[in-house]
Formats: C-alpha cells, sequence, structure tokens
C-alpha cells in the first residue's frame, strides 16, 4: 500500500484533511489569513521622535487587526548611545501608559575576538511610565555605514480586559573600542493598563535620528 494512502486522514489543518484543502485559507472578508496592510510609513529626518496616533495622518491603531508590526529600517542615530526607544500612549494626551518589560541581547564583533549573550538588568522596566529601550548599552555606532533595523509586535492594543502585549527584535552595528560588532536586541514586555493603546512612539534617548523609515503593518485575524 503506498505510504501516503490515508495520510489525509492523519494530517489536518483547522480540522480539515489534506484532501479538503484545495485553495489557500483565506481571512473572514477575503484576503490571505495572515496578510499584512501596510497603514503608514514615517521618514525620519534628525527627528527627536516618530509617532503613530490612532486616527491621526492615515494611521489606524484600534481593534480594526489584532496585531500591529512596526519595521525599523536603516535608522541611524545622530550619537553613539542614542539608541532607539519606544513608549506608548494609552488615551492621553501623553505617551506614558506603564508597562514591565525585559531585555537582552546577543552580539559578536567583525575581529572575531569578543561574543556576548546577556540579559540586561539594568534596562528592563517595571511598572514604568518612561520610554524603553529597544537596543542595548551605548553600542549603537554613529558612523555613516552604522544604523539600526528590526521590528517590533504589538498585540490586540484596543483590549480593556487584557494586558497588551509587545515584543521586539532590534539588529545594529556596534563598536568597541574601534572593533565594529553586530548586535541584535530581543525586548518583550505589557502595558498594564485597562484603557486601549491608542499610540507609539518611537524616538531615541540621546540626540536625533538622523534618517531611516518606520513603517506601520496591520494583521489581518484569520
Amino acid at each position: 500500500m503506498p505510504i501516503t494512502k490515508g495520510l489525509d486522514k492523519l494530517v489536518k489543518y483547522n480540522n480539515r484533511s489534506i484532501k479538503d484543502l484545495t485553495t489557500t485559507p483565506t481571512a473572514a472578508g477575503g484576503g490571505d489569513t495572515g496578510a499584512l496592510v501596510h497603514i503608514k510609513t514615517l521618514t525620519a529626518s534628525s527627528s527627536s521622535t516618530l509617532s503613530f496616533v490612532n486616527g491621526t495622518d492615515s494611521v489606524v491603531l484600534d481593534d480594526t487587526y489584532p496585531i500591529y508590526k512596526f519595521e525599523f529600517i536603516n535608522c541611524h542615530p545622530s550619537e553613539s548611545s542614542g539608541g532607539l526607544t519606544v513608549a506608548f500612549r494609552d488615551g492621553g494626551s501623553n505617551f506614558d501608559a506603564t508597562k514591565t518589560t525585559t531585555i537582552f541581547y546577543t552580539g559578536h564583533d567583525e575581529g572575531d575576538s569578543a561574543t556576548a549573550l546577556s540579559y540586561v538588568a539594568g534596562q528592563d522596566q517595571a511598572q514604568a511610565t518612561g520610554a524603553m529601550r529597544l537596543t542595548v548599552g551605548d553600542d549603537a555606532n554613529d558612523d555613516n555605514d552604522g544604523s539600526l533595523s528590526g521590528t517590533m509586535m504589538l498585540f490586540n492594543p484596543s483590549s480593556t480586559t487584557f494586558v497588551k502585549h509587545f515584543m521586539s527584535e532590534v539588529t545594529f552595528m556596534g563598536e568597541s573600542s574601534g572593533n565594529p560588532s553586530t548586535n541584535t536586541a530581543y525586548m518583550a514586555g505589557y502595558c498594564n493598563v485597562t484603557a486601549a493603546i491608542d499610540g507609539v512612539q518611537i524616538g531615541t534617548d540621546s540626540g536625533n535620528i538622523d534618517s531611516g523609515k518606520i513603517k506601520l503593518y496591520g494583521i489581518k485575524d484569520a
């Protein structure tokens, strides 16, 4: 008996056997399941902050999508200590929603002389309102070819029942004692507020973001 006979009875997708799947599953109302929908692109130009606020400048950040994705593309800091930061707004005029976070990073230099995998206790937050770093230490390289790129996911920001989870992965070119290195910082946390999150602000804790783009996408529900 061929080994594939009866396999469709064993392997299922959403409780449907393989033989029943003749087309790619689609989201309610059409479109591919989990498809990205571009909402807004902001371009930095010696910018201290870049803000996405629901209902402003065509920005959607509400219950339209259950997940929102931010893409950071070649964000260049004006100073070596200017790592990217994030802050959230929960309906007021300020980006000061309470949050708790954790962060760690990996690194490897061009000289193949140093590696790192470390939890960064000094940068995590516990029920804090200030901006949270998406990178670590003072490692961002402000040379002409240095930049920061990565993503951040924000889950169900419109919920008034659950905390609002977020997580990021940002890769950046660092430098220590003149030796360039590749570094990636991983940050996760949640906004512990009952109100919906309706705004996200990306900034830097030193200087400006000279250049680069930040793109906002909504991810369709399945």
